[in-house]
């Protein structure tokens, strides 16, 4: 069976947030026998990371959750992926502009909040954890967990 969606989460630079979202997408996906049927990437809005791993306590908090996040590497989102993903999930409002801004006007991929996918959390923004300390990593990977989750029942109920 071929790949039916493709989701893309998008930060700042791609290495706490997105790269988060993705790793948590992608085991929860597996978990769901999904994984044939979807694909998932990260992206940032800024180049300031390209090439690096996720931020070290990420990677940390990620995997004290059974979540290894490691092999990703930090890019910036390409104005291709506006054509090659079916959703562009961004991590808060500010991405969100920011995408909706750099959006070629005939492009494919929707564009989303991605806790508007668990919309009973409360927050619609999913905090920056870079300058904070480590129960900040624990807070996003919370909200994280929520969002993942709701996406994989939305994506079940209109799509798979």
């Amino acid at each position: 069976m071929t790949v039916s969606v493709r989701v893309l989460f998008v930060c700042t630079g791609n290495i706490c947030r997105s790269p988060t979202a993705e790793g948590l997408f992608r085991a929860h996906v597996e978990q769901a026998g999904l994984a044939h049927r979807i694909e998932a990437d990260s992206a940032g809005t800024h180049g300031y990371h390209v090439g690096e791993p996720p931020d070290a306590r990420s990677r940390q908090a990620a995997l004290a959750r059974g979540v290894d996040i490691g092999g990703q590497r930090a890019r910036r989102i390409d104005p291709s992926d506006f054509y090659d993903f079916d959703l562009i999930l961004a991590m808060d409002r500010g991405h969100l502009r920011q995408l909706e801004g750099i959006a070629p006007r005939d492009a494919t991929a929707r564009l989303h909040l991605f806790l508007d996918f668990a919309p009973e959390r409360g927050p619609r923004d999913v905090p920056d954890p870079y300058y904070s300390g480590a129960g900040a990593f624990e807070q996003v990977l919370d909200l994280v967990e929520d969002g993942v989750l709701g996406l994989i029942s939305h994506l079940r109920d209109s799509r798979l």
